[in-house]
């Protein structure tokens, strides 16, 4: 009997520990298949996202600076758009570079309706490719075929900073694009609004286009301070959800928890604001991207340096960060998962099991992460409730980053960004930094 009553009181000291978060709990790694590929040349190179097709394999966007090893269809070092089609077996199929003499680097790329690829980023070029620029960077958003050839291209800017970061085809056609507006530089412009609302700072830039690119209309988002858009869904009800993060507390901006914090809004189909929510506490929160769930609700990753207001728990310098809102922009539930250095989200794609992908970066060496280096590109899945499922770390000695990630119908995981290491799990370098490629078998 007194073993018994031992026995009880073991359990809940237990219970009572795991409560107040004195035991922690068995983190999974991921353990399953996993090849890393780099390509590129002898300067720079980087990929910024990643699209499933609907051949069943995978296109990928970001930029090139290099014009020798795996780039051959580049003559000069300028920094370009780079897009290239792989098949569901990593078999590059084709590779397209487009831009001018100057600065030109892809963000986000998207499969059409009609089985081309839209790509948007942003361009300082005003020669070859990009055949208009108002400013430092204009919006560059193009049109290409299933096999990459450009069939339009346009630029949408001012005199100042402005630069394209997420894009998606619209229910009703089109495209919404969204970036960032210099609102400074563009002394207002942008949208209708009237001199006594104009301010300062980068903000939240959306413009709806049609079908040929054309502008329909466009509208700008913020406060005084940087206001940074960086994914977008549609609703069901052809509204748009916006994510990412401001540190501004004026104008649109009614709630900011301190700092940067993740700035989500809901607008109209013509570009309304219907609601804004701030989400996070009293340090530096950043959302990075969104998607839809399965029960009409939604998931922002991102990071975070918080430990109080929204976020109920902090391991270290920063943690991955998701949360959960309803369609109004309440806050169902977040979650936070990393170690005791810098851990951060970058990309979230919702997989055929009703879970998450998330991909981005790790510097930690504890609670299940295996840093190899600097920055060890970071890939982790969740389940619907954000339950923590596997994570999964991979890089050399230098630094390695994601930025997009994706699951094929095969059910692989493609994970994109750049990398600098030629040891370890990255076996080769050829420049700077290389396009980095990893696939993981669920």
């Amino acid at each position: 009997m007194k073993k018994f009553w031992l026995f009880i009181v073991f359990l809940s000291l237990l219970n009572c520990s795991k409560k107040e978060g004195l035991f922690i709990d068995e983190i999974p790694t991921e353990t399953k298949t996993t090849s890393t590929h780099t390509f590129g040349g002898s300067k720079n190179d980087g990929l910024h996202s990643v699209e499933k097709t609907v051949d069943g394999g995978f296109i990928v966007a970001g930029f090139t600076q290099s014009n020798n090893a795996d780039i051959v269809s580049k003559t000069n070092e300028s920094f370009d758009f780079l897009v290239s089609k792989f098949s569901s077996d990593n078999k590059l199929e084709w590779q397209k570079t487009f831009g001018g003499t100057q600065d030109d680097r892809a963000a986000a790329i998207i499969q059409t309706v009609d089985g081309g690829f839209a790509v948007l980023g942003y361009a300082k070029s005003s020669d070859l490719d990009v055949t208009k620029n108002a400013g430092s960077k204009d919006f560059w958003l193009l049109k290409l075929s299933n096999n990459g050839t450009l069939l339009w291209q346009k630029t949408f800017g001012f005199s100042g900073a402005d630069y394209g970061t997420t894009l998606l085809e619209t229910k009703n056609g089109g495209f919404l694009i969204t970036g960032v507006l210099d609102v400074s530089a563009s002394n207002g412009q942008g949208n209708a609004k009237s001199a006594a609302t104009q301010h300062a700072g980068g903000d939240y830039w959306v413009l709806k286009t049609d079908n040929a690119g054309n502008l329909e209309w466009n509208t700008f988002f913020g406060g005084s301070f940087t206001d940074t858009p960086l994914g977008i869904v549609e609703t069901i009800n052809n509204n748009f959800i916006i994510a990412g993060s401001s540190d501004s507390n004026d104008f649109n901006i009614e709630n900011n928890k301190g700092t940067y914090d993740f700035w989500i809004i809901k607008i109209s189909s013509t570009g309304n604001l219907i609601w804004e929510k701030s989400f996070g506490g009293s340090e530096i929160d950043e959302a990075r991207a969104i998607t839809s769930t399965n029960d009409g609700h939604f998931i922002i990753v991102g990071d975070t340096r918080s430990k109080d207001k929204d976020v109920s728990i902090n391991n270290g310098a920063a943690d991955v960060w998701a949360i959960k809102i309803s369609t109004e922009g309440i806050l169902i539930w977040e979650k936070t998962i990393g170690g005791t250095s810098f851990d951060v989200a970058r990309a979230v794609t919702k997989t055929q099991d009703n879970g998450f992908l998330i991909a981005g970066s790790s510097r930690s060496l504890d609670k299940g992460f295996e840093n190899k280096g600097q920055n060890d590109a970071l890939i982790l899945k969740i389940d619907a409730n954000g339950k923590l499922l596997w994570q999964k770390t991979v890089g050399g000695s230098q630094i390695d980053f994601l930025y997009g990630v994706v699951e094929l119908n095969n059910k692989i995981i493609i994970a994109v960004g750049e990398s600098s290491s030629s040891d370890q799990d990255i076996s080769e370098n050829k420049g700077f930094t290389d396009a980095l490629i990893i696939q993981i078998e669920e």
